[in-house]
């Protein structure tokens, strides 16, 4: 190992160099999905001209070889003029450039999916060839690309009427596993494209199978909605979906478009979309919407005092059954990553709910066959829940009370027979496990203390794991059993938090625990009930304030902005050794406390489930090859070794 570091170490990339060399920080990963973002960035691009005014029609053309596809539009054509500043033309600053557009300027576009500058150009590095054509002013351009390096200087090639844009391009076989792209992901997201865009007409062609499909829907995200409830053949409460839009609705000129039904459903399902994406993951719209719902139908229910005696109802009896499609437009949206999942502006939540609160609860008054139908279906939810839980709640305690001589010694047990609300933390040892038994809420917070590392279950034989006492705790604590015997309704807690040391040692303990609840509690984690805890390795004080630091680099972050504003502040900083030293107050406070700690949420998503079964059957398993490959691969990337 060289011990040496000096300037000369030091790697500056240039243009779209860190695009190449770290490609899923811009588009997520380097699978199918990643190949399909790229046509996603140029598709995005071509709407934000159409939900502008600019364009009446995309088209999409996949070639016969199914790697390679262009995307047209009648837009307004990007610029091909000189750059004032970069001396070279507009396209090819926009194409070659991170961080470079129209869209940082306003009035270029009111409202636009991307806003970082970063789409086209990503695209371009990531393909291994390129090609743009631009009408614009009576002329047809074109310049072309190979992983984001010109060809050619933009050139004139004839005359041309009209306006647009059109981009071919084929990703990098050195970068994507799998190239190619698919059809039916492709024909899915145009039509969403179409819905979203009313009157927007969107072509797709399949050379290969000579194909061409046109989506053209001007009733917009409620034909969507229509759409989507036939498909699922679910049961409507009321026969006319609620829809209402409202245009520069703030000063910031923000655009609202909403749609929403209730069914007879039992979940809830939410479809929401900023500037055109879709927002996977939600956001503050989203959370608006949810909130705006629940006042809504809350207040007609008061209004009309239709709420039984002896019934409580809960904002999920409110929203159960919905399914609704909330489809935002602003100025500037601001995204988690450039991938765009999340819609993060903070003061949309509030104005989402108000508008929709006012609009729903307007609504249900006007038509009172409609209100009284969502309003009995509110109250009938919260009755149902009432009985469903007090069922189990009886089941529940019978079932306690049977096996309670059964339970771990060590556990120490929650009072509430409310299953969902119950949790149960994993640690690691009496000492932490002593911490948090004195600093838990006793009514909704069980501890079960484990010694030690836990049984490697993927080395393991069947007769062993069966007679492990750890294993066998968990799994009596837990209460649902494993294997043929597993069954979600005796499961005990809501929450299973795996709380460990923040160190080498946690972090192995958390992974052989996560190993067995793999592949022996599997559908808990696909149930959302796993999670773990994220205790602070270190406490840094700053004058008066006190702050939790995960780790070395959240410390060093949290310390830097304190001298950035105070330069003469002088940091305290405690490490934590373990949990066992932290005193039960601050263990509450950091870790258990559900209103400012932190947790991670374990999930596998479809898209991982080979790759996840590969990983634990590899680094767990008893072959040391796969642990060897993988440390050798991975070993320059450690920076501290904490032995």
């Amino acid at each position: 190992m060289n011990k040496e570091y000096n300037a000369s170490q030091i790697k500056v990339l240039r243009g779209l160099e860190p695009v190449r060399k770290r490609p899923a920080m811009y588009i997520g990963s380097t699978d199918s999905r990643g190949v399909h973002h790229l046509l996603w960035e140029i598709v995005d691009n071509a709407v934000d001209e159409a939900i502008n005014g600019y364009a009446t029609f995309i088209e999409v053309i996949l070639h016969e070889d199914l790697q390679s596809i262009t995307v047209r539009d009648n837009g307004r054509g990007i610029p091909v003029d000189i750059h004032p500043k970069e001396k070279k033309s507009a396209l090819e600053v926009i194409m070659t450039t991170l961080h470079s557009g129209g869209k940082f300027e306003q009035g270029n576009y009111l409202q636009s999916g991307g806003l970082h500058g970063v789409g086209s150009s990503v695209v371009n590095a990531l393909s291994s060839e390129m090609t743009i054509h631009v009408r614009r002013n009576g002329f047809l351009w074109e310049q072309s690309y190979s992983r984001g390096v010109p060809l050619e200087s933009v050139t004139q090639i004839g005359e041309a009427t009209g306006t647009g844009t059109s981009v071919y391009f084929r990703p990098d076989e050195q970068i994507f596993e799998e190239p190619e792209f698919e059809e039916e992901t492709i024909e899915k997201r145009l039509e969403v494209k179409a819905f979203l865009t009313a009157g927007l007409r969107v072509i797709f062609k399949n050379k290969k199978k000579k194909t061409r499909k046109e989506f053209r829907h001007d009733g917009g995200i409620k034909d969507y909605l229509n759409q989507m409830i036939i498909r699922e053949k679910v049961e409507c409460t009321h026969s006319e979906s609620i829809a209402f839009a409202a245009e520069n609705i703030d000063e910031k000129g923000t655009n609202i478009d909403v749609v929403l039904q209730w069914t007879n459903n039992t979940q809830e399902q939410y479809f929401s979309f900023a500037n055109g994406i879709h927002t996977t993951d939600g956001g503050t719209h989203e959370a608006g919407f949810k909130d705006g719902i629940a006042e809504a139908l809350l207040a007609y229910l008061e209004a009309h005092d239709a709420i039984p005696r002896g019934v409580t109802v809960k904002r999920q009896d409110l929203r159960e059954g919905l399914y609704a499609i909330v489809n935002v437009f602003l100025t500037d949206p601001q995204f988690q990553g450039q991938t765009k999942e999340k819609l993060n502006n903070k003061y949309l939540r509030s104005l989402v709910s108000f508008f929709v609160r006012n609009e729903v609860e307007g609504y249900l008054h006007k038509h009172k066959s409609t209100g009284n139908a969502v309003a009995l279906r509110a109250i009938q939810a919260a009755r149902a829940r009432t009985a469903s839980r007090s069922a189990a709640r009886a089941v529940r305690r019978k079932k306690h009370t049977a096996r309670r001589l059964n339970l771990p010694g060590k556990l120490a047990d929650c009072s509430s027979s409310n299953f969902e609300e119950c949790e149960l933390f994993v640690v690691e040892g009496d000492s932490a496990g002593g911490s948090a038994k004195q600093g838990r809420n006793r009514k909704i917070q069980a501890i079960l203390p484990l010694r030690g590392k836990v049984l490697n279950v993927e080395q393991a034989s069947s007769s062993k794991i069966q007679k492990n006492k750890e294993l066998a705790d968990l799994i009596n604590a837990i209460g649902c059993g494993v294997g043929e015997q597993y069954n979600e309704n005796n499961l005990r807690y809501g929450k299973i938090i795996l709380l460990m040391d923040a160190d080498s040692d946690g972090h192995h303990i958390a992974t052989l625990l996560l190993t067995f609840i793999y592949r022996f509690l599997r559908p808990l984690i696909h149930a959302g009930r796993i999670f773990l805890a994220q205790p602070p390795l270190f406490r840094v004080d700053l004058g008066k304030k006190t702050y939790w630091a995960l780790d070395e680099a959240d410390r060093d972050r949290i310390i830097a902005q304190a001298v950035k504003k105070r330069p003469n502040i002088k940091p305290i900083i405690q490490r934590f050794k373990g949990l066992g030293e932290m005193m039960p107050k601050t263990l509450f406070e950091t870790t258990l406390n559900p209103k400012t700690r932190r947790l991670l949420r374990v999930i596998i998503d479809d898209d991982s489930l080979l790759q996840t079964e590969k990983t634990i059957s590899g680094l767990m398993g008893k072959d040391p090859a796969v642990r060897f490959d993988f440390i050798m691969k991975n070993s320059l990337q450690v920076g501290d070794l904490d032995v």
